[in-house]
């Protein structure tokens, strides 16, 4: 199936993707819903995700930032997908990656023009004046449920909770990349979650590359069900040389 995608992308002047968890999974990050995703192994694990309840319940901040000081991402590395991405951005081959991750490893696999729809882990956002600072330099108090050092306020980091809106900026430069895309490409995410799943909706075309069914399948114009790490690379090597 990689080759009816490559042929899609190779025939497409201005192509942007879209990733989501599952881009991450062959760098050691679990992703939500799949076979062994968090919320399939630990339910109680999505209560750590609603902003509401973070706010309102010390016990589930303590355990959320346990959560982040043993996050994968500390240690993760690009995988082959992440770095097929990057060449093709290079050899012009690919507009801005859109992505629903949070681990900032599209960056690090030399990616230049990266929109994060749900926000970084590497940042903390202060929830009462807003104020930001890097993660490991908060991580370093080694304190359970650190505060605000400007105004006491409670601490989470810089991503997007449920409940939490979207920033209107983000999702603008989203908007406008897919809707001007002559083929966005969703990669590794079951486009369940609104409003970013409606960006299927926008590109005049649209190819999916994931190991499950989404909810946009019956409208795609390419699906490919191999392997991220395999697919992308023939992606790469078929347009780049």
């Amino acid at each position: 199936m990689s080759e009816a995608l490559i042929r899609l992308w190779g025939d497409s002047e201005r192509v942007v993707v879209l990733t989501g968890a599952g881009m991450s999974t062959d760098s050691g990050i679990p992703d939500f819903r799949g076979p062994n995703g968090l919320w399939t192994r630990d339910p109680n694990a999505a209560a750590l995700f609603d902003i509401q309840t973070y706010i309102d319940d010390p016990e589930v901040r303590r355990r959320a930032w346990e959560g982040r000081r043993n996050h994968p991402a500390w240690t993760a590395q690009p995988n082959p997908g992440h770095t097929a991405l990057a060449s093709l951005q290079s050899a012009g081959r690919l507009g801005p990656i859109l992505t629903q991750n949070i681990d900032g490893l599209h960056q690090r696999a030399g990616a230049g023009s990266v929109i994060e729809l749900h926000g970084s882990i590497w940042e903390i956002e202060c929830l009462a004046c807003g104020d930001r600072t890097p993660t490991p330099e908060t991580m370093a108090r080694e304190e359970p449920d650190p505060r605000c050092l400007v105004c006491g306020g409670i601490l989470k980091t810089a991503t997007v909770s449920f409940g939490q809106r979207l920033d209107p900026d983000v999702l603008d430069a989203a908007i406008e990349a897919a809707r001007t895309a002559d083929l966005l490409v969703a990669i590794g995410t079951t486009l369940t979650v609104m409003p970013v799943a409606g960006l299927a909706d926008m590109a005049k075309r649209l190819a999916i590359v994931n190991a499950e069914t989404t909810a946009y399948d019956a409208q795609a114009d390419v699906v490919v069900r191999e392997p991220i790490g395999v697919a992308l690379p023939e992606v790469a090597q078929a347009l780049t040389g």
